[in-house]
């Protein structure tokens, strides 16, 4: 089971429900492994409006109706 006893962020929870890694999201999103990881991980972190473009542009491959709103906090 992906992501058991880790603590998540949104975006995090989402990856593991849908069965992809962090590794996938990097290479998706275009996005280095530490702000994936931070992406994933922490919920406080607020990365640059750019990064969340490309992580929302990946993440709408999956959920083509996903809004920013329910993974950040603008």
């Amino acid at each position: 089971m992906w992501g058991l006893n880790k603590k998540r962020s949104k975006i995090g929870k989402f990856i593991d429900e849908h069965g992809f890694t962090q590794e996938q999201l990097c290479k998706a999103a275009n996005i280095g492994r530490n702000t994936a990881s931070r992406i994933c991980s922490d919920p406080e972190y607020m990365p640059s409006t750019n990064t969340i473009k490309k992580v929302m542009k990946a993440i709408r491959e999956i959920e083509p109706n996903a809004k920013t709103e329910d993974f950040f906090d603008l």
